[in-house]
């Protein structure tokens, strides 16, 4: 049989000695193409990655944004060109190779039944490799804070590495969408909950970034305390659970 078409966005932020070394691991992989979202990178990224998409004709888009700076922005530019192209799948991943492109074709699979599938360091056979302690908990407490407020049943609301069916993704009503930081990453599932679009969540390990430095401001944190909050206040999407038959929730390997 053959694989389904997938094209994976990466969103990148002075990444250059990172992402030649994902889209190579990437490639690997038949019928797997990549949107590299450049987002102003003062490293020279954008140029890689042009370099990248000469070397891999055809298998490589690169988009280089000049509007308004952020994770959220930077998806929502790049999930409107990637829907709008002929793929069947259209996946998420970090450029720091803290997700491992080997893991990609289990997300593959998993969409057979599933509109989103979560690469998850919380379910049986997920791990976190090179992390101290206490980030740890906080990462922890953050999903489990997340549940609680928004009720949704993923143990990892904000995992960045996903594989969702193509109109899945194109069905979320992306102009309405507010959340910037990583709690973009939250809105997403929260608003394909109230949907109820069906996920599973399939084991990674998750392995800290070894080239570079962490993107995460302290605005990112405060957003990602009060985003769980306004999305049930507003009701962005209505209600929805990530969990039970049919709805969003439970894990494959």
């Amino acid at each position: 049989m053959t694989a389904p078409s997938t094209l994976v966005i990466v969103p990148t932020l002075n990444e250059r000695g990172n992402l030649p070394v994902l889209v190579s691991g990437l490639m690997q992989h038949p019928n797997v193409a990549v949107m590299v979202v450049d987002d102003g990178s003062s490293d020279g990224t954008g140029d890689i990655a042009d370099a990248l998409a000469q070397k891999y004709a055809g298998r490589i888009d690169v988009m280089h944004r000049t509007g308004r700076p952020g994770l959220g922005r930077s998806y929502i530019d790049g999930i409107r060109r990637a829907i709008a192209q002929p793929v069947d799948l259209i996946g998420q991943m970090d450029a720091d190779l803290s997700h491992d492109p080997a893991q990609l074709p289990r997300l593959v699979a998993a969409t057979t039944h599933a509109d989103v599938v979560i690469g998850s360091r919380y379910v049986p056979g997920g791990a976190i490799v090179n992390w101290p302690r206490r980030r740890r908990m906080l990462s922890r407490f953050a999903n489990m804070y997340i549940r609680v407020v928004t009720r949704l049943n993923a143990r990892d609301c904000t995992s960045g590495y996903r594989c969702w069916r193509r109109e899945a993704l194109a069905s979320l009503p992306l102009d309405r969408f507010r959340s910037d930081g990583y709690s973009f990453l939250v809105e997403m599932l929260y608003v394909a909950a109230a949907q109820g679009r069906r996920s599973a969540e399939v084991p990674i390990t998750f392995v800290e970034r070894r080239v570079g430095q962490s993107k995460l401001p302290p605005a990112a944190l405060i957003e990602s305390m009060l985003t769980p909050w306004r999305l049930v206040a507003t009701k962005e999407g209505g209600r929805g659970r990530m969990g039970g038959t049919g709805r969003m929730g439970g894990w494959a390997r």
